[in-house]
């Protein structure tokens, strides 16, 4: 099959027109999430949805272009597989989706950048790195060592 595939991880919020064209990058010497940060991950988070989006609209054209015709069964189980795997980089996407746009609510409702478990303010690395961080580095150990006791149970 032609098709290049992408993954989940290769849509990174650096895309293009991620940054402002200013070149304008949050410090940690202004005021945490002032207007101007938050316009800046705002637009960081439209630009990554976009560029998901766009990429989710080339997989749903080459779908319909490539039709499964390969008369070869090997061939055919490949161009499955292929395609399998490629769904399931959309539907984690789409999760991502909806992500991006929880991340744009808590901009527009002030919350945005704040730890949902301690209050406290996420670090701008952190939020430059993963933009839909929900929590700060030491509250998502915590989470995910207290998911893994869970799990072992």
């Amino acid at each position: 099959m032609a098709t290049a595939y992408n993954h989940v991880d290769e849509i990174s919020p650096e895309g293009p027109g991620a940054a402002n064209d200013d070149g304008y990058r949050p410090h940690s010497d202004e005021p945490f999430m002032n207007p101007r940060q938050q316009v800046y991950f705002r637009t960081k988070l439209l630009s990554w949805k976009d560029a998901i989006l766009r990429e989710s609209l080339g997989t749903l054209s080459q779908l319909q272009i490539d039709s499964l015709r390969e008369a070869d069964l090997n061939d055919r189980a490949s161009s499955e597989t292929d395609w399998s795997i490629e769904l399931r980089t959309r539907d984690r996407q789409r999760k991502l989706i909806g992500k991006i746009e929880a991340a744009l609510r808590r901009i527009e409702e002030g919350e945005y950048g704040y730890c949902e478990v301690t209050g406290e303010p996420i670090s701008l690395g952190r939020l430059e790195a993963r933009p839909i961080a929900t929590m700060t580095v030491e509250a998502q150990e915590r989470h995910e060592r207290n998911e893994k006791v869970s799990r072992e149970d």
